[in-house]
C-alpha cells in the first residue's frame, strides 16, 4: 500500500497544477501518478481531493480492491468513454483487482472499468458504476467517488465464490450438475403424476412471501419474471396453433387471457426496472416491489393455465394428430431448404464485418440445425405415436417440433435482419460524415477566443478519419462507428446550431431522431431474436432490459414528431437497455454451455441425439414438451434453475469470459451520460 500522507501531497499539487488552466480540453487517455485521483479538470478543490484519497486508501485497506478516478475535460483518442476509461487501466497495468473511474466533466460522460477477472461480479460493477451517477448528475465528484467506493466495499464486504464458477470452487461443480439432473428427473415424476387439484410450489409448507428474507423474495421474483416471461411466449405460440385449428370463436377467451397476463408482465418488469436502476430503493419498497411482481406473475400464470386447460380438452376431441404432424413435417422441410442459404449469407458477412458486428448471430446456422434434428426426431416419434393410436404422446411431440422448427426460422431470419440493419447503418454513418464535414468548415468560419472551436474540429476530424477508415477495412463495424459519429456529432452541432436558421435546426432535429430511432429498433430486433432462440438459459436481468428498452422504443416513436429532442432521448436508453440485455443474455448462455451442459449433452458440435437436446435445453423447448406441451410451467427449469444452476437465470454468469492477466478482459457495456 502507498503512503497515505505522500498520496494526498501528491493530489493536492495535482490540484495546484490543473488549477493553472482554464479552457475545457480534450483529453487524451492519461498515465497515472501515485494518487488514487488524478484531476485533470480542476472538479475537486485541495480539501475535496484529500477527502477523496483518504476514503480511497482506507478501501484499499478495508478490501485489498483498488479504485482510482481520472476527472478531464473531455474524452478523446478514443471518445467513447468505455474504449477511453479501458485504455487508461490497460496502459497503466491495472490488474484484476484494480478499478478505474473515468469521468469527463464538460462531456458528462462516465465510466467504471473493471476486469472481469476481478473480485466484483459484472452485477456489482454495475451498481458501483451507478451508484456514482446522481451524484455526478449534481456535480458532486466527491459524493460521487464515496459512492463507488461505498458500493465496492460493501459487495465485497461479504466475500465471494471461486472464481469462474459462480460461487462453487471447480471440484464440487459437477456434483451440482449430476444434483441437478437428478432433482429434475424426480421433480418431472412427480409433477407428471400430479393430480389437477394438486400443487407443485407454494402449498403447504412453504413459506408464504411477506415470511420470506429479502434475499430470497429478490430471488424468487425473478425467477417468477422467467417463469411467466417464457409462459406467455409458449401460451402465444399455443394461441396461434390453436386459432389454425379451431377458430377465433373458440380461442377469444384465451387471447383475452392471454392479453391481461401480458400487461401484468409488463407491470412486473418496470417495477423490476426500478430495482435495477441507479436509484437506492428503500428496504420496504424494494420488498413491496418484489411481492408485487410475484402476485403479477402468479395471476398470469393461473389465467394461462386454466385457458390451456381447455384447449387440452379441445384437442382430445379433435384428434388431428396426423394433419398436424404432415403440417409440421412441411414446416421443417421449408425451414432446411433456406438454412444453407442462411449460411452462406453469414459467411458473406464474415467477409465484410468485423466478428463483434456479428456476435449475436455467429453461431445462428449451428442452432438452427440442432433445432430442426431435434424437430425431426420429435416427428419420428410423434409418427410412431400415431401409428400406436397414442394420440396424447403424439401430440406432445409435434408440439415440441413445431417449436424447435418456428425457432430455427428465427435464427435463420435474424441473419438476413442484422444484414439489413447492418447496411443501413453504414449508409447512415456514409451521410453523417458528409453532414460532419459540412460542420467542420462551417465551424471553421467562428470565432474561437478560446481555442474550443479549434479543438473541437480538431475531434471531429479525428472522428471523421477514423469513421472512413472502419468503413473502408473488411473488418466493418458499422453500428459502432455510427455511435462515435453521433457523439462527435453531439460536439460540433453545439457550436453550429447558433448560425443555423430555425427550419435547418428543425431538419437536423428530425434526421438524428430517425436515425437514433432506426438503431434502437436493430438493437432491440436483436436483442429479441437472440433472447428468444435461447430463453431456455437466459434469466430475469436481461429480459427486464430489453423489456424497458421495447417500452423506451414505444416512447421514442410517440414523440418523434411532437417533440424530438425527449424522443431522442428515450431512442438512446433503449439502445443502450437492449445492448445491456443482449450482453447479460450473452453472458447466461455462455454459462450456460460452459457450466457443463455441453458435456452432459455431447456439445454444441454433434449433429446426434446429445447436441439436439441441448439446442433444444437452450431453446426452451425440450423442458416444455417434458412438461405437458408448456403452459404456465414452460422454461421454469431452462431458465430458471437450470439456467441458475451454470450462473444464467440473471445472475450474469458463473464462468465469465476474459484474458487479462488470468483470463480476464474489461470489454463490459455500460457507463452513459449523466
Amino acid at each position: 500500500m502507498r503512503g497515505r500522507w505522500a498520496a494526498m501531497l501528491t493530489a493536492t499539487l495535482v490540484v495546484a497544477l490543473t488549477a493553472v488552466g482554464g479552457a475545457a480540453t480534450a483529453t487524451d487517455p492519461v498515465r497515472l501518478g501515485s494518487a488514487y485521483v488524478l484531476d485533470e479538470a480542476g472538479a475537486l478543490g485541495a480539501g475535496e481531493l484529500a477527502a477523496a484519497e483518504t476514503e480511497l486508501s482506507e478501501l484499499a485497506s478495508s478490501t485489498e480492491a483498488d479504485l482510482y478516478v481520472v476527472f478531464v475535460d473531455e474524452f478523446t483518442n478514443p471518445s467513447n468513454s468505455e474504449q477511453w476509461a479501458n485504455t487508461v487501466a490497460q496502459q497503466n497495468g491495472l490488474g484484476p483487482s484494480q478499478y478505474l473511474l473515468a469521468v469527463s466533466t464538460e462531456g458528462r460522460q462516465y465510466y467504471l472499468s473493471a476486469d472481469s477477472e476481478g473480485p466484483l461480479s459484472e452485477e456489482q460493477v454495475v451498481a458501483a458504476e451507478a451508484a456514482a451517477q446522481p451524484h455526478l448528475r449534481d456535480e458532486d465528484y466527491v459524493g460521487a467517488i464515496t459512492a463507488t467506493a461505498d458500493s465496492i466495499r460493501s459487495s465485497l464486504g461479504g466475500g465471494g465464490g471461486a472464481a469462474g464458477t459462480g460461487g462453487f470452487p471447480s471440484g464440487i461443480l459437477w456434483v451440482v450438475v449430476i444434483a441437478g439432473v437428478v432433482l429434475l428427473v424426480i421433480w418431472l415424476v412427480l409433477r407428471a403424476r400430479r393430480k389437477k387439484s394438486g400443487t407443485v410450489a407454494g402449498g403447504a409448507g412453504v413459506p408464504a412471501v411477506e415470511q420470506l428474507p429479502l434475499d430470497e423474495l429478490e430471488r424468487r421474483a425473478a425467477s417468477a419474471l422467467v417463469q411467466t416471461d417464457d409462459a406467455i411466449k409458449t401460451s402465444a405460440q399455443e394461441l396461434g396453433f390453436a386459432k389454425a385449428q379451431f377458430g377465433d370463436a373458440a380461442t377469444a377467451e384465451f387471447e383475452e387471457a392471454l392479453a391481461t397476463a401480458k400487461a401484468n408482465l409488463d407491470e412486473a418488469f418496470t417495477l423490476k426496472q426500478q430495482l435495477d436502476d441507479a436509484t437506492p430503493d428503500s428496504e420496504p419498497d424494494t420488498r413491496a416491489w418484489n411481492e408485487r411482481i410475484i402476485a403479477l406473475c402468479e395471476q398470469s400464470n393461473a389465467m394461462l393455465d386454466d385457458k390451456a386447460a381447455d384447449f387440452d380438452e379441445l384437442r382430445k376431441l379433435e384428434q388431428n394428430a396426423p394433419e398436424a404432424l404432415a403440417r409440421v413435417q412441411g414446416e421443417k422441410a421449408k425451414a432446411e431448404a433456406s438454412l444453407d442459404s442462411a449460411a452462406a449469407a453469414l459467411q458473406t458477412l464474415r467477409s465484410a464485418y468485423a466478428p463483434e458486428a456479428l456476435a449475436t448471430i455467429a453461431d445462428n446456422p449451428e442452432q438452427a440445425r440442432q433445432r430442426l434434428a431435434f424437430a425431426g426426431e420429435q416427428l419420428v416419434v410423434a409418427e410412431a405415436a400415431i401409428g400406436a393410436g397414442k394420440g396424447g404422446e403424439a401430440a406432445v411431440g409435434i408440439r415440441a417440433a413445431e417449436e424447435a422448427v418456428g425457432q430455427a426460422e428465427l435464427l435463420e431470419d435474424a441473419i438476413g435482419k442484422l444484414a439489413s440493419d447492418l447496411a443501413a447503418g453504414e449508409r447512415s454513418a456514409v451521410e453523417l460524415i458528409a453532414e460532419l464535414e459540412q460542420d467542420v468548415v462551417t465551424a471553421g468560419t467562428l470565432p474561437d477566443p478560446d481555442g474550443r472551436v479549434a479543438a473541437t474540429i480538431a475531434a471531429t476530424t479525428q472522428q471523421i478519419e477514423a469513421a472512413k477508415a472502419n468503413l473502408a477495412s473488411p473488418a466493418k463495424r458499422p453500428l459502432v462507428t455510427l455511435k462515435s459519429l453521433e457523439s462527435a456529432n453531439e460536439q460540433i452541432d453545439a457550436l453550429v446550431k447558433g448560425i443555423r436558421d430555425a427550419e435547418a435546426q428543425a431538419q437536423r432535429a428530425r434526421q438524428m431522431v430517425g436515425q437514433l430511432i432506426m438503431q434502437a429498433q436493430a438493437q432491440v430486433s436483436t436483442a429479441e431474436d437472440y433472447i428468444t432462440a435461447r430463453r431456455g438459459a437466459v434469466g430475469a436481468q436481461a429480459r427486464t432490459r430489453l423489456a424497458e428498452a421495447g417500452a423506451s422504443l414505444v416512447r421514442a416513436q410517440q414523440l418523434q414528431t411532437s417533440d424530438p429532442e425527449q424522443a431522442m432521448q428515450h431512442a438512446q436508453r433503449a439502445d443502450q437497455l437492449a445492448g445491456q440485455a443482449i450482453q447479460l443474455a450473452q453472458s447466461d448462455v455462455g454459462s450456460f454451455e460452459g457450466g457443463g451442459m455441453g458435456g452432459m449433452f455431447g456439445g454444441g458440435q454433434q449433429q446426434g441425439g446429445g447436441g439436439n437436446v441441448l439446442g433444444a435445453v437452450l431453446g426452451g423447448i425440450l423442458i416444455n414438451s417434458m412438461m405437458g406441451g408448456g403452459r404456465s410451467s414452460g422454461g421454469s427449469l431452462g431458465g430458471g434453475s437450470l439456467g441458475g444452476m451454470f450462473g444464467g437465470g440473471g445472475s450474469g454468469g458463473g464462468i465469465r469470459p476474459g484474458s487479462f492477466g488470468g483470463g480476464g478482459t474489461r470489454a463490459r457495456r455500460g457507463g452513459g451520460r449523466f
